[in-house]
């Protein structure tokens, strides 16, 4: 299956933490750094997921945030990074963060806000992503 989802992060199911409606999946990346998802329990039972099984968290680029000294958010998901490339477009550009460890992330933000965070090659970032725009997916 091919994807148009720029971001696939493969990793391993650490948690699962169910609920009544939605359980949060914890995903842990190579390298130490984590991305939950919010998805419904019958996402879970359909994708078979269990701790320890490998998935991929598939992000949009327009669902990622980009923050600079952040502190305090209700966002789950924040990858702290260094901009890897800015690739200017006409209102938008691409943003993609070099998160460590062989993993990139890319956002697509206005070009005002590109130049209001003053994001130049290698400044660190942060990549916000809330749970649940974040899906998941199984070989």
């Amino acid at each position: 299956m091919k994807l148009s989802t720029r971001n696939q992060l493969k990793g391993t199911v650490s948690s699962i933490t169910e609920g009544s409606i939605n359980s949060e999946v914890t995903i842990s990346l190579p390298g130490g750094s984590e991305i939950v998802s919010v998805i419904t329990n019958g996402a879970v039972k359909n994708l078979d997921l269990t701790v320890g099984k490998t998935a991929y968290a598939l992000i949009k680029a327009s669902s990622v945030i980009i923050g600079v000294d952040v502190k305090r958010i209700s966002a789950r998901n924040v990858l702290a990074g260094t901009v890897a490339s800015i690739l200017e477009g006409s209102v938008n550009d691409e943003v993609s963060v070099d998160l460590g460890s062989g993993f990139t992330i890319t956002a697509i933000i206005t070009k005002s806000s590109v130049a209001s965070l003053e994001l130049v090659a290698g400044k660190e970032v942060s990549a916000v992503i809330k749970a649940s725009a974040v899906i998941l997916a199984v070989d």
